[in-house]
């Protein structure tokens, strides 16, 4: 396994300043954010386009390995994360059809892999989203078989804010949900962007969630969470905000435990840290320590084997 990080993180740099950033701190590896550069999504950590995939083509693509072949560092997949079921037609269809440009981008790059959201109606409950869930994403992982590009989906519920309320903008959230995905949705390009940050505030066992789950596999996020007992204490677990993202080692996550699974599963890809924690986001430098704690952090729980 090798360290690489999410590029959400740096929207202030060009690709070929992430790239050097990331050799020089040691990172081998990436996940390209790929936003319309016209995004109107602008939540946090949206937007963010590292690799405009509009009109994307052979040349493109050249230019991109050209760069990662000078510093070394490859691409562990694009990332893309709207909310590709949105009740509103015209900002579904709108999501889709940049996901598909995405994907045909992720082939010409010889990446293989595009990371997303399978996207939710918040308003409607699970069983209410299925039709919807095969009549959006059936052509979608036809496209990404065709092109030769796994999908890995993030199990992020995408509740954290009163516009998310109640339900969340992701359905992909606990095996049973991604049982029943991979049930109506069976292809081998179809699988996880495995965050274990998600599963924490849920009460999920990580360890058994990766054991159950490892033939789906796509891509590994590395991020923590930590539960503020106080405010969860005020709040109860349907309020908001009592749990916060963090860099790995400063949640409850025990990493060790974490690795030692993913090597007993036999994950031997890149594992990708997510930066999301407010407490480094002050500026750009704050913001590149984040990935550098994270990073010494990591390399010391995985040189000692988990």
């Amino acid at each position: 396994m090798q360290l690489g990080f999410a590029t959400a993180i740096l929207p202030d740099l060009t690709l070929e300043e992430v790239l050097e950033f990331a050799a020089q701190e040691g990172f081998r590896w990436l996940e390209v954010m790929c936003w319309p550069v016209d995004a109107g999504d602008q939540r946090r950590y949206a937007g963010v386009t590292h690799i405009d995939v509009a009109g994307f083509g052979p040349d493109d693509a050249a230019r991109v390995k050209e760069l990662c072949a000078r510093y070394g560092v490859g691409i562990s997949g694009l990332g893309y994360y709207p909310n590709p079921l949105a009740p509103d037609e015209r900002e579904r269809a709108t999501y889709v059809a940049h996901l598909e440009r995405v994907i045909d981008a992720a082939a010409l790059l010889g990446v293989g892999v595009v990371n997303t959201f399978i996207g939710r109606d918040p308003r409607l409950p699970i069983a209410a989203q299925w039709e919807r869930v095969e009549a959006v994403w059936r052509p979608l992982v036809a496209r990404a078989e065709g092109a030769g590009v796994r999908l890995g989906i993030e199990n992020c519920p995408m509740l954290f804010s009163l516009d998310e309320w109640p339900g969340g903008k992701n359905l992909a959230v606990s095996p049973e949900v991604w049982e029943e995905l991979f049930r109506r949705l069976p292809s081998d390009n179809l699988g996880l962007n495995f965050d274990p940050s998600h599963l924490v505030w849920q009460g999920i066992d990580i360890d058994r969630a990766l054991r159950d789950f490892a033939h789906k596999l796509v891509h590994v996020h590395l991020k923590d969470e930590r539960v503020d007992a106080e405010l969860l204490y005020r709040r109860g677990n349907l309020g908001l905000g009592w749990h916060v993202p963090k860099i790995p080692g400063l949640g409850d996550i025990d990493w060790p435990a974490f690795f030692r699974t993913l090597t007993d599963v036999g994950w031997d890809g890149p594992v990708v840290i997510e930066v999301e924690d407010r407490a480094f986001e002050g500026d750009l430098e704050g913001r590149k320590e984040a990935l550098r704690a994270s990073g010494a952090y990591l390399r010391a729980v995985m040189r000692h084997g988990g």
